[in-house]
């Protein structure tokens, strides 16, 4: 059965040492660690790389989220894929589950999120989802 949560949750950024990819370009490194609060109430560590030119307002970036706590009252934790996009100022994104990812009672979870960023900076998230 799909099921849906929504909630906010809190972000720390912490830029890391930038990697040498070849011929003078670099790629970005960003450690993230999260707090999501109501349903979906857990913590995240996200490793994030990117790359793209900052004169045109387009890059590309891809992460790796682990996240540990409670889904509805069940236990767990489970890996999260995303694949980000900036298109000359147009966002997009795509935060997938990682199959069979899911521990414990989270075990069979699958599932996408969205994230969506008010103005002033709070952030909220929107997670559909199956478990089984």
């Amino acid at each position: 059965m799909n099921q849906q949560v929504k909630g906010p949750f809190d972000v720390k950024r912490t830029a890391m040492e930038t990697i040498d990819a070849g011929s003078g370009a670099t790629f970005g490194r960003i450690r993230f660690e999260k707090r999501f609060h109501g349903e979906l109430d857990a913590t995240s560590v996200v490793e994030m790389l990117s790359a793209g030119n900052p004169a045109s307002g387009s890059a590309g970036y891809v992460a790796v989220e682990h996240l540990t706590g409670a889904l509805q009252g069940r236990k767990g934790a489970f890996m999260m894929q995303h694949n980000g996009v900036m298109d000359r100022g147009q966002a997009s994104l795509t935060l997938t589950v990682v199959p069979d990812s899911g521990t414990d009672e989270l075990s069979g979870l699958r599932g996408s999120m969205q994230i969506d960023i008010a103005e002033g900076g709070a952030h909220f998230y929107t997670f559909d989802f199956t478990i089984g």
